[in-house]
């Protein structure tokens, strides 16, 4: 049996966008090297800062250096009849197959990864980097980071895992038919086609049923997860997929309240596993008996209005006490603490006294009230503005009267600034308890998203 026992570096970027910068292929027929190909490699493309700083290869060493279709016969020749053999070999596998599409070719052959058969053949080993492998097995290696170092070190490391496969059942079973590889050949065309973009993607199976929606800020990147992970509900997936769709939105807080209607819409059999909810804990308002708002975040009360809802009891903790900080609020009145005397920030002189009534009932419910006028949409009139999917373009969430009313994207300044048209250029999304959880979590998360408010007494914004 013959292998192609190989290392390569890229430029590193996005996902299926990198290009080759050096590779070294050592030709083993299982007791030594009978060929060998190292060579830098011009990638057509700027190389990653921290890959400069990782492997030393940087854009002047490879100005001269050939491009990849210059060494693309030799690289066939001298793995023609291999079985291809890399230390995490999924990753150099699919660079080659890039470049060769690039070309217009299919370059198809077996592969060994010496990462699986390490942790079979030499189990408990600390780590199974191949630096701190081969380090550990007392095996030199030279250039760490370089193509040819990196390949010379997999060669001893191959040899090494063949000596210790004793019943050869271990390596036979290993090698991997193009059949059998993680990412199917069906499943690897359906992530050529997808984006590498912000928006909602639809996994359909057999008679172009959604069976899965989902939203990611990098569709191509999410689908290669979907589509490569082990658990039981990728594996189902991964069977019964037939083909994706997609949309792009650009904003992600567009792709989050599309996702939420559609799976709401489709009920896709692959979302209804997902049992919990998107929030745990509401945020509610009451006046005590001395005149004072107080607030309290607990577990969500069914059909009782709240300010805003959290993820989670961790999430609306941080949040109150960052709002205290911000509003000059007492901690004891809104819940973070428990006492019958002053609150502790009233001993070192941040809380102005409303927990002993020190300070006005009126006065501190008017800080109170500029924070319930913050974060809560309650009877307000606004548009939310972010991201398009392209330079020229605005994404837009339309709010009226405290309800979600819609998404769009908008071009032009007089559809934002004209009501009438906006409503007609938007999508009617529903407004519901999820939704309004996803708008408020994002305007707490992103401070860059812009807020208009709407007079509703004139047709202009």
């Amino acid at each position: 049996m013959m292998y192609a026992i190989l290392d390569i570096e890229t430029t590193g970027g996005k996902y299926n966008e990198e290009g080759i910068t050096e590779i070294a292929i050592y030709r083993f027929d299982g007791h030594e090297v009978v060929d060998q190909f190292i060579s830098l490699i011009n990638p057509e493309r700027p190389i990653q800062p921290f890959v400069v700083t990782l492997t030393g290869i940087n854009n002047e060493m490879l100005r001269n250096a050939p491009k990849f279709y210059e060494v693309a016969k030799r690289i066939v020749e001298i793995t023609t009849d291999c079985i291809i053999v890399a230390h995490n070999a999924s990753f150099d596998y699919r660079i080659l197959r890039t470049e060769f599409s690039r070309l217009g070719f299919e370059f198809k052959r077996q592969s060994l990864c010496t990462v699986e058969l390490s942790k079979t053949l030499i189990p408990d080993q600390p780590s199974y980097s191949l630096g701190k492998l081969v380090r550990n097995l007392g095996i030199p290696i030279a250039d760490r980071h370089r193509a040819n170092g990196d390949a010379i070190a997999t060669v001893k490391l191959f040899q090494l895992l063949l000596a210790k496969d004793i019943e050869k059942t271990i390596i036979t079973q290993a090698v991997k038919s193009e059949v059998q590889k993680t990412v199917a050949q069906k499943l690897i065309q359906l992530v050529d086609k997808a984006p590498i973009e912000t928006g909602v993607y639809y996994i359909h199976g057999e008679g172009g049923t959604i069976i899965y929606i989902g939203k990611s800020k990098n569709i191509k990147k999410r689908l290669n997860q979907h589509f490569t992970s082990s658990n039981k509900k990728a594996k189902k997936i991964q069977k019964e997929v037939t083909d994706i769709t997609y949309e792009i939105t650009g904003s992600e807080l567009l792709a989050l309240l599309k996702e939420n209607e559609e799976i709401k819409r489709n009920r896709p059999r692959y979302n209804r596993a997902l049992k919990s909810a998107k929030f745990q804990q509401a945020l509610y308002q009451f006046t005590d008996a001395n005149g004072y708002i107080q607030l309290a975040a607990t577990k969500v009360v069914p059909n009782k209005k709240c300010i805003t809802t959290f993820t989670n009891k961790q999430q609306a903790k941080v949040y109150l006490q960052r709002w205290v900080e911000q509003y000059d609020l007492c901690p004891k009145l809104v819940g973070l603490e428990d006492t019958k005397a002053a609150c502790f920030d009233h001993g070192i002189k941040k809380c102005d006294g409303a927990c002993i009534q020190e300070e006005s009932a009126a006065h501190y419910n008017q800080k109170v009230q500029q924070l319930l006028q913050d974060q809560s949409f309650d009877n307000q009139h606004m548009v939310l503005i972010d991201r398009g999917r392209k330079i020229e373009e605005q994404s837009v969430v339309l709010i009226e009267n405290g309800a979600l009313q819609g998404i769009g994207h908008i071009a032009l300044n007089h559809q934002l600034h004209n009501i009438d048209i906006l409503r007609t250029l938007i999508t009617p999304i529903s407004h519901n308890r999820d939704a309004q959880h996803i708008i408020q979590s994002y305007l707490r998360r992103n401070k860059r998203i812009k807020i208009h408010p709407i007079d509703q007494k004139k047709s202009d914004i």
